[in-house]
């Protein structure tokens, strides 16, 4: 069992690996070397938005029952390693757009199919997973390691790096144990669709409501940090910055470290809100971040990432989990996903796009700089807004979680 964990760690790690590679600095490269608009940056970015949306149909109506696991994943990135070869030797937004967009649409299923893979081959997935899906986080911070030490952030090079990683990983599959699909559900049987009759009258109630509308929501301003902050970094000068940012991902790990502690003394509702109020905070920090003397309020929102994600995407798994009947979890697991990286994160590359493009101002030797304090202040409001409506609108039943298990993650 220890030689099939050690399997399943290599697998989290190449799959983290790929997307940390190209996604970090994808708008840097666009911006600055293929001149694109914050518009079209922004729509780039909102390719996985895309994936993320169709990801629950693929995975549900044909991945889990037609064909065994490792294969679909072996397929799909080795598709993917040539869309992203493709998507790198394109210079007009047309051509990156499709190929990209294609890209997602075979990558973003591959994610849930990992998580699927590991479960079916542990044997116990809620002692055993936590320390499987840590090495998807080591993948993610060791390809920005990489791709910023070797200063290519402006450069095609990080897509070509992770397509053949893609490459790598679509043969590596194919060495993973045997796991065929499970029996078909029977036709009148829709429980595990995330938009079965059953599932949807589970947000009829007000907290889980609330809880959805404000997950949806505060994806919005979440795609400015996603799309544009490397752009940020190196406009204003920061050294080496997919590195940097890999902080993030660090304070992440003790994120999760510290989500017991918290649950028993602040409950679901002020976990939730904290993590959005660290979004706020994080923006605000961005926004009167300069290098040099301020340089510490940038390493403040980047090690803030910890407490941004976890305590609103992987707490509010937690509350799903523990609200919604056994029946029902996966599906609405499955539309929660839906609302956030899916719609959440596609109106949000617009908006982004959008403000980007209107503090663009004009700079020298043709490259586009941006009043970025005015762009994050944005953020920030957008941000602070669903805090107070969240507040507001959002009741807990209980004082005190029965469990805390860790869920699985979709992001890195």
């Amino acid at each position: 069992m220890s030689g099939m964990r050690a399997r399943l760690r290599a697998m989290m790690f190449l799959e983290y690996f790929v997307w940390g590679a190209w996604y970090v600095t994808l708008g840097t490269y666009l911006a600055r070397t293929l001149q694109f608009s914050g518009q079209q940056v922004g729509w780039a970015a909102g390719t996985t938005a895309v994936g993320a949306m169709i990801s629950p149909f693929f995975v549900g109506f044909i991945a889990d029952r037609w064909f065994a696991t490792q294969k679909v994943l072996a397929s799909l990135h080795a598709l993917g390693a040539a869309l992203l070869w493709f998507a790198s030797q394109q210079q007009t937004f047309g051509w990156v757009y499709a190929f990209v967009l294609l890209y997602s649409l075979v990558y973003m299923p591959t994610l849930a199919l990992t998580n699927s893979l590991a479960f079916r081959q542990l044997s116990d997935p809620k002692q055993q997973f936590g320390f499987i899906r840590v090495f998807g986080t080591l993948g993610w911070i060791v390809a920005g390691l990489i791709v910023g030490n070797l200063d290519i952030e402006a450069t095609a090079l990080p897509m070509q790096i992770a397509a053949g990683a893609s490459l790598v990983m679509a043969a590596y599959c194919l060495t993973l144990p045997d796991t065929r699909p499970l029996a078909r559900a029977a036709p009148s049987d829709d429980s595990s669709s995330s938009f079965s009759t059953a599932a949807l009258a589970l947000f009829r109630g007000r907290s889980m409501a609330a809880f959805a509308i404000a997950s949806f929501l505060i994806c919005v301003p979440l795609q400015f940090y996603y799309a544009f902050t490397n752009l940020f970094l190196n406009e204003i000068g920061v050294a080496n910055a997919a590195a940097k940012m890999t902080g993030g991902q660090m304070s992440e790990l003790l994120g999760m470290l510290l989500i017991p502690w918290f649950f028993r003394r602040l409950g679901v509702k002020y976990m939730l809100a904290l993590g959005m109020l660290a979004w706020v905070i994080r923006y605000v920090l961005f926004a009167y971040g300069q290098p040099g003397a301020y340089m510490w309020m940038l390493w403040g929102g980047i090690l803030l990432h910890g407490i941004c994600y976890d305590f609103f995407f992987v707490v509010g798994q937690i509350y799903v989990d523990r609200e919604a009947p056994v029946a029902l979890r996966a599906a609405v697991q499955g539309m929660i996903t839906f609302l956030t990286y899916g719609i959440g994160m596609f109106v949000g590359s617009w908006l982004s796009g959008w403000v980007v493009d209107a503090y663009a101002n004009a700079a020298g030797a043709g490259a586009a700089m941006h009043a970025w304090t005015s762009i994050w202040l944005v953020a920030a409001a957008c941000a602070g807004a669903v805090l107070v409506l969240f507040l507001l609108a959002f009741s807990e039943r209980r004082a005190t979680v029965d469990r805390a298990q860790m869920p699985a993650d979709q992001h890195a």
